[in-house]
């Protein structure tokens, strides 16, 4: 395809008793892939090492000299001090550490690893660089709405430039999970519902942290695609929970992201929390090695999540924390992340024959290779500037690009009466809700060095916009979760003297991201109910939703008249924001997740199979795939989002209609803006197939293009689809595809029709 799919190089092909282990086949299997070859002096250094040397490298701490931010992200585990954490250093027991306090403590760590330890093994220093440094970048949920993977690409990379300065190596980035489950909190980490956008966005991210000059450059950080594997199938959206699904499903929905983060240069991965089919993750042999050695050829490292390997012992699979470290280890987890596991039971694990010297070899080996790959055997400190920490930071041109790609990606789900844009004069706004003023709630979870106090908010954004600030007034009119005293009667009489109410309501950022699943995925009752109040005073409303995932819209405020999608944009919110309210930016951005009707539809997403007894178009009919109180189908769906022009589509041409196995199928339609105003129109392609050994989606999206249209302007968009765009999973697990029939739409959103027809690919 010529469109945003990935090319073809991005798709990779897709315990036995120790007594028994020098001549079984899980050695050979295990023992595949040990990286780049390293270096004479790097190998000697490995030969060089005690056993208690080797654990410690194959062992990651949270850095004792962290900020509050750091601590907050995770839960509170035993950390030694700073000087503890320099004694291990010195005396080799530690790998490296994650979420420290910039370059001056990496500088001081490092200092002693390689001028006081007696083998001089460098430190390397990882943290969660998930959306931003210091310049903070919408939540990659957000940006995703971007449908556009060089703006992620592009925001990847100044992060990483930022991130490299304070002494960073290693980002625990991208989250390449699909998430299917809106009740799950840490879909906001990802790329959203779709298994295409899933793997483009994937891609992108990879080569923006890793950059174009090699990852030995001093701006390059090595991702770490996460969770391996499945980590967003969570039953019942709960977090850490047991995820159950079927190979297929894994090697069809769950496995790609991943392949493409691989392709794309990503060398560590992380195994996730989860269970799968009974077999936590962590010690999952299946998946850590014969899937993602054997069968993909990953030679890179894998590093267990935080505290992951302790986590066995209450998931019931291991016995004690030695059984845990064992099981882990032997699975393919080669390092481990905060337990101290490793550090503390592998010397004496290899010393009872339980767990080889060469395994634990081969892992020491895969963390040399990461360090050697990053260039820190030739300059440990070649990421360590005090001076590049302080001038690489929040530049003018990174908070450029902020504002950018936060106008970019908010959504305009409705525009009734063509509201929006709002006049920049004349008229008197009243900012109404929790997130109308103040630094709180703007750069979104899971970030560990940019902060609220850095970030500008809504109402100062606009201000900077209007011709008269004092026409701008901000009533918060409730608390996030609660009434305030007061609160409603100040919201309404502030709607009374408006002429525009813009109703700023939705999640704060501490109910999405890690350990926040919601039972019910709606803007809280207080909010809600005054939402309801404000509408009663009658005023042309726009409704701001602050949200990390899809929510469940009901009330006043799915009824309001302009309805924007702003997520968490990061540091520029309240400018980016303001940029599409005000029209100087259109809005472009597309829903990465489905929004329900209601939150008991979850787990719901656009692309879910047929039932033997489907609900024909038009009235609910008994005894039909229905719910009781609606269909089964989105509020807004997947791929839907509005623009300022009047967007058409039609003369759908697929030539012959027919696809030959090694031929093409050039798909056409014509996309027209009639508006009056300039657009960017999603143009999406979709496809099902009719009839196959294995039932398919009702619609897979299989290509997508931005296109810029003038007012009245008309644009052909072309799509080219091959046979390899229309293989499955089949019956013996491996990629096939039958002749037959398939509908396709060229559409703006995954349950739209735009223009739609049948081709056939032939025998």
């Amino acid at each position: 395809m010529n469109d945003m799919g990935l090319s073809r190089r991005a798709l990779l092909a897709g315990g036995a008793a120790i007594t028994a282990w020098a001549s079984s086949p899980a050695r050979a299997l295990l023992l595949q892939g040990d990286g780049q070859a390293l270096p004479a002096s790097v190998e000697r250094l490995l030969g060089e090492m005690t056993v208690e040397e080797k654990a410690g490298q194959v062992t990651l701490m949270a850095a004792a000299w962290a900020g509050g931010a750091a601590n907050a992200l995770n839960p509170i585990t035993a950390t030694a001090s700073f000087d503890e954490q320099l004694e291990q250093t010195r005396r080799g027991r530690l790998g490296g550490v994650f979420n420290g306090n910039g370059a001056e403590m990496a500088r001081r760590m490092q200092t002693v690893a390689v001028r006081e330890s007696r083998l001089r093994v460098p430190l390397i220093f990882a943290a969660d660089i998930i959306h931003g440094f210091r310049t903070v970048f919408p939540m990659p949920i957000a940006e995703a709405g971007s449908f556009d993977p060089e703006l992620a690409r592009r925001t990847a990379r100044v992060a990483a430039e930022e991130a490299s300065a304070a002494g960073i190596d290693w980002t625990f980035a991208p989250m390449v999970d699909i998430a299917r489950d809106q009740r799950w909190g840490r879909g906001v980490e990802g790329a959203g519902e779709d298994i295409l956008l899933g793997r483009i966005m994937a891609d992108a991210r990879v080569r923006g942290f890793q950059g174009e000059r090699g990852l030995a450059a001093d701006t390059a950080l090595m991702s770490c695609a996460k969770h391996f594997a499945a980590y967003g199938a969570a039953e019942a959206g709960l977090d850490y929970n047991t995820v159950d699904v079927s190979e297929r499903t894994l090697r069809e929905v769950y496995f790609p992201p991943f392949q493409a983060a691989f392709a794309a240069g990503s060398g560590t991965t992380m195994a996730s929390f989860n269970e799968l089919s009974g077999i936590p993750a962590t010690a999952n042999e299946w998946l850590l090695t014969q899937v993602l050695r054997r069968e993909w050829g990953f030679d890179g490292l894998v590093v267990s999540d935080y505290t992951g390997d302790m986590e066995l012992i209450d998931h019931g699979f291991a016995a004690d924390a030695r059984d845990a470290t064992r099981l882990a280890f032997m699975a393919g987890v080669d390092m481990s992340m905060q337990s101290g596991f490793y550090l503390e039971h592998l010397p004496g694990l290899v010393a009872s024959g339980d767990v080889p010297m060469e395994r634990l070899d081969q892992a020491v080996r895969r963390v040399l290779a990461l360090k050697q790959r990053l260039g820190l055997f030739d300059d440990p400190f070649r990421r360590i500037d005090p001076r590049r920490e302080r001038t690489r930071v929040r530049t003018p041109a990174n908070l450029r690009l902020a504002r950018e790609a936060g106008a970019r990606s908010i959504v305009m789900l409705k525009n009734e009466g063509d509201l929006l844009p709002l006049p920049k004069s004349g008229k008197r706004i009243a900012l109404i809700g929790p997130f109308a003023e103040g630094q709180h709630d703007l750069v979104g979870t899971w970030n560990v060095y940019g902060s609220d106090a850095e970030a500008v908010d809504l109402l100062t954004g606009v201000r900077a916009a209007v011709a008269d600030p004092s026409l701008v007034t901000a009533v918060a009119g409730s608390d996030i979760d609660a009434p305030l005293p007061g609160g409603i009667e100040a919201a309404v009489l502030a709607a009374a003297a408006a002429d525009i109410v813009v109703l700023a309501v939705g999640e704060s950022q501490r109910m999405s991201g890690e350990a926040q699943s919601r039972t019910q995925i709606i803007v809280p009752p207080a909010q809600q109910a005054l939402a309801d109040a404000v509408a009663a005073v009658g005023k042309p409303t726009v409704v701001l939703l602050k949200n990390g995932r899809a929510l469940a819209l009901t009330g006043a405020i799915n009824d309001a008249s302009a309805i924007l999608v702003t997520w968490f944009l990061g540091s520029e919110s309240g400018p980016a924001t303001a940029d599409i309210l005000f029209g100087d930016v259109a809005p472009s951005a597309r829903l990465p997740v489905s929004f329900p009707h209601a939150d008991g539809q979850q787990p719901y997403h656009y692309s879910h199979k047929p039932t033997g007894r489907p609900n024909p178009p038009g009235p609910l009919l008994e005894y039909k795939a229905r719910w009781r109180e609606g269909p089964n189908a989105a509020l807004y769906p997947f791929g839907h989002g509005l623009t300022y022009g009047r967007i058409g589509y039609s003369a759908l041409d697929l030539g012959g209609g027919s696809l030959a196995p090694g031929g093409t199928l050039v798909a056409r339609a014509t996309v027209t803006n009639s508006g009056t105003r300039a657009a960017t129109e999603v143009v999406q392609l979709y496809i099902r197939d009719l009839a196959a050994s294995i039932t398919r989606p009702v619609r897979e999206l299989k290509a997508f293009r931005r296109v810029d249209l003038a007012p009245g302007a008309s644009e052909q968009v072309e799509f080219r689809l091959t046979r390899d765009d229309l293989l499955f999973v089949g019956q013996d697990l491996g990629r096939t595809v039958e002749p037959g029939r398939f509908r396709l739409w060229i559409a703006p959103s995954a349950e739209a029709e735009g223009v739609t027809g049948e081709f056939t690919l032939t025998a």
